[in-house]
């Protein structure tokens, strides 16, 4: 387990950092006092997170000392801790014009400074922590991506494995489209298995069905080459940032095809070392649907 202490200027990005690291798998503390650093460590021993994010700076105020929080983490450091500092800065004229496009005041606003004092005072009391930081980021002239790309590397220094988590989704047309999906893919040009009446009320996950919709020649030449698209798209996302992508497979009800199809794509992901979940939106509704649908024109004959 890593921990990174996240601290640097008010204004600089902190909380923008702190949420995005969140969104890549770290678990994130913001605002925690300085006293509280070892023992929240010793706390985390279980925690399976490969990244813990820890927010520490000058809005702790009376608790907040950057020397002492220097001494903390080289102590916690020679009992076996592993922990790096990201420092996050922009230049005084940046941050006066972010603080005026906010309105906020600075933490230090309280003391009686004026905006461009505060941001000096600030600047000379996190020294300490600059001086000692293992990443340094200057926001100045830095797009968000751009910081996205930064924290993502440090994020995937920990954990070697992707930083995209694929969901895959099977769902009915006839109950809509879902609105999260990012990629769609419409298999409901493949055989369905609902005019089978032994697969009837059967499912994508039951082997006779799954079956029925793999074998086919057609299927498999889709899957193959939705594999290969997939095998482009899904790095290139990576550098782009996404860490999460919603791929939705949809047939007519989202119980047969759609079912199978989103369990090999997933299956498929894995082998490359993606991570990923399969949910069926709409197959136990569908299967009771066609149960009772078929139970009712039994009772008809």
């Amino acid at each position: 387990m890593q921990f990174l202490i996240v601290t640097g200027m008010s204004g600089a990005g902190k909380t923008v950092a702190i949420r995005y690291l969140e969104d890549l798998g770290a678990l994130c503390v913001d605002n925690l006092p300085p006293m509280m650093l070892v023992p929240f460590m010793e706390a985390c021993r279980n925690v399976k997170n490969p990244v813990v994010a820890i927010a520490a700076d000058i809005r702790s105020g009376e608790f907040f000392d950057a020397k002492a929080v220097t001494r903390m983490i080289d102590e916690a450091r020679t009992v076996g801790y592993a922990i790096d500092t990201l420092f996050i800065e922009a230049g005084d004229e940046v941050l006066v014009n972010r603080y005026k496009e906010t309105r906020r005041e600075h933490p230090l606003s309280a003391d009686g400074l004026t905006l461009e004092e505060a941001i000096r005072e600030e600047r000379e009391r996190l020294m300490p922590l600059r001086e000692t930081a293992t990443h340094l980021v200057d926001t100045s002239n830095l797009k968000p991506r751009a910081l996205q790309k930064i924290l993502r590397e440090i994020v995937l220094s920990a954990d070697e494995q992707p930083s995209l988590k694929v969901e895959v989704l099977s769902f009915g047309f006839k109950r809509g489209i879902p609105r999260e999906a990012d990629l769609l893919f419409d298999v409901r040009f493949l055989t369905n298995p609902f005019y089978i009446p032994e697969l009837r009320q059967h499912t994508g996950q039951d082997e006779d069905v799954r079956d029925f919709v793999m074998n086919h020649p057609v299927t498999q030449e889709f899957m193959n080459k939705v594999t290969d698209m997939l095998g482009f798209l899904l790095p290139n996302y990576i550098a782009e940032g996404k860490h999460r992508l919603v791929i939705a497979i949809g047939c007519t009800g989202g119980c047969h095809r759609s079912v199978a199809i989103a369990e090999a794509i997933s299956a498929r992901l894995g082998e490359m070392g993606y991570k990923t979940g399969v949910t069926h939106r709409d197959m136990a509704m569908e299967q009771a649907h066609v149960k009772a649908r078929t139970e009712y024109q039994r009772g008809e004959a």
